[in-house]
């Protein structure tokens, strides 16, 4: 029985401990540019769920493609519909990684630090390998991580249909900005 609780006891430290290593945060921002020469096309999402490892490097982002807000109604049921995201069939998208140098980042110091992530992006039924560069901005008690990265729509089979097509770049700029809090497990 004391072996039991001992195995117990010491299960709930290391998850205790591990979750002291991760930041996390519902309400990152994630938003997006298309720039051609008839249109540009804007949109931003404030309900990004992500986590970052501090030990690791390990990150995650989950973005839902039904909360991109854009500035005209027709863009946003444009964009959520079957000929682009088809978000009801593809919901979400998601990018798993790693930063691959996090042992330059000192979370306990203020400071701008660069960053390297490399992983993969799953979007519209598509998965690709990604590496960008960002940073890591630790304020105090806040992380935040930053990163812009290109993405090709025919790299991911988003089509165009032709009648608009010069509206809409064949390239995207996605800009990644995140506010982390340590993660704190409630405790009872």
């Amino acid at each position: 029985m004391r072996i039991i609780s001992f195995v117990l006891i010491l299960c709930c430290s290391l998850f205790k401990l591990q979750a002291q290593e991760n930041y996390m945060t519902r309400n990152g921002q994630i938003s997006f540019f298309s720039s051609t020469p008839l249109e540009d096309i804007k949109a931003i999402n404030n309900e990004v769920a992500s986590v970052l490892n501090r030990k690791t490097g390990s990150v995650q982002f989950i973005v839902l493609i039904k909360s991109f807000q854009f500035r005209k109604a027709a863009m946003q049921d444009h964009f959520n519909g079957k000929d682009y995201m088809d978000s009801d069939r593809y919901p979400k998208a998601e990018l798993k990684g790693t930063i691959t140098n996090i042992s330059t980042v000192d979370f306990t110091k203020d400071g701008t630090y660069p960053v390297t992530v490399e992983g993969t992006l799953s979007m519209h039924g598509i998965s690709n390998k990604i590496k960008t560069a960002g940073n890591i901005i630790v304020k105090g008690s806040t992380v935040t991580a930053t990163a812009v990265l290109t993405i090709k729509l025919v790299d991911y089979k988003i089509s165009v249909p032709t009648i608009v097509s010069k509206k809409i770049a064949e390239k995207v700029e996605v800009t990644v900005n995140c506010n982390y809090q340590l993660y704190q497990p409630k405790t009872k």
